[in-house]
């Protein structure tokens, strides 16, 4: 696992209810679809809900593999497409508030992996908490997914805030999600593009815009996921796009490449925190 280079991408948005998760399974198997291994890290690790949405079952947990249980290995469900996430748990506080040693853990656990990937998206939660932030900044690229509501857009700036001025992450890819057309899209890029020009030192991509599209909600209520039940519906062709830009997307040849790397950076918690 040391020598292998992988692509990790946070998917996160701020607010909740924008679609972030669907947005994370769908891409996963787009680009599972072009060849790659992809493994989904469900990071809201305190109301898991990847198994859910796609009606998987779940047997062991992080919480296993934290308590000496299990192995990541042992945990690994297959979703559609050949995809494999690795299920948090819900309900369950402790594991919004892990210890140091549980950090070290983690990091133990991820680096003796026997499976083989290439691409680790990481769905973070909902919100601008220590985890969801220690995920974002840890990756080599972070997806912020935004829809045209104006709590959308002031929870998502305030995400790139704090993650510019206090982890030094500079360069976030937009996701408009549910936009009722391409114009619409871009003119909530521009939006979001005129807040952060104004009092960030950040660089924005537009990546994608998603239509609004009533086969995802149908899709949702079989629990699956929508490229998979409507794979030629709007929503379907936008996602296959971005997974086809974000297979392209190059890997830093630095140590940031590394999986230890991105764990590594999850425990090492900035100084003078707060006096930025």
């Amino acid at each position: 696992m040391k020598q292998q280079i992988i692509k990790v991408i946070a998917i996160t948005g701020g607010k909740g209810g924008v679609g972030k998760t669907n947005v994370s399974l769908n891409l996963a198997m787009a680009m599972s679809q072009l060849g790659k291994k992809v493994l989904v890290l469900d990071a809201d690790l305190g109301l898991a809900n990847c198994d859910v949405m796609l009606g998987l079952r779940v047997e062991k947990n992080l919480s296993h593999v934290l308590s000496g249980e299990a192995e990541l290995d042992d945990i690994l469900i297959e979703g559609p497409f050949g995809i494999k996430i690795v299920p948090a748990t819900s309900g369950t506080q402790s594991m919004t508030e892990l210890k140091p040693a549980e950090h070290a853990g983690l990091i133990r656990a991820f680096s003796e992996m026997r499976t083989r990937f290439d691409v680790l998206l990481v769905d973070t939660a909902a919100g601008i908490s220590d985890m969801v932030l220690s995920f974002s900044r840890a990756s080599q690229d972070v997806l912020v997914v935004v829809c045209d509501e104006p709590s959308s857009i002031t929870d998502a700036y305030a995400l790139m805030k704090i993650l510019s001025r206090e982890h030094g992450v500079q360069r976030f890819k937009i996701v408009a999600n549910m936009v009722r057309s391409l114009k619409e899209g871009q003119e909530l890029f521009a939006k979001l593009s005129r807040v952060t020009d104004r009092f960030l030192d950040v660089t924005l991509e537009l990546v994608a815009t998603i239509p609004f599209d009533e086969n995802v909600r149908k899709a949702a209520r079989k629990q699956k996921a929508f490229v998979e039940a409507f794979p030629k519906t709007p929503a379907s062709l936008a996602i296959r796009t971005l997974a086809t830009r974000a297979v392209q997307w190059p890997i830093p040849p630095v140590a940031s490449g590394h999986l230890e790397f991105f764990l590594e950076q999850l425990v090492h918690q900035p100084e003078a925190r707060g006096l930025v």
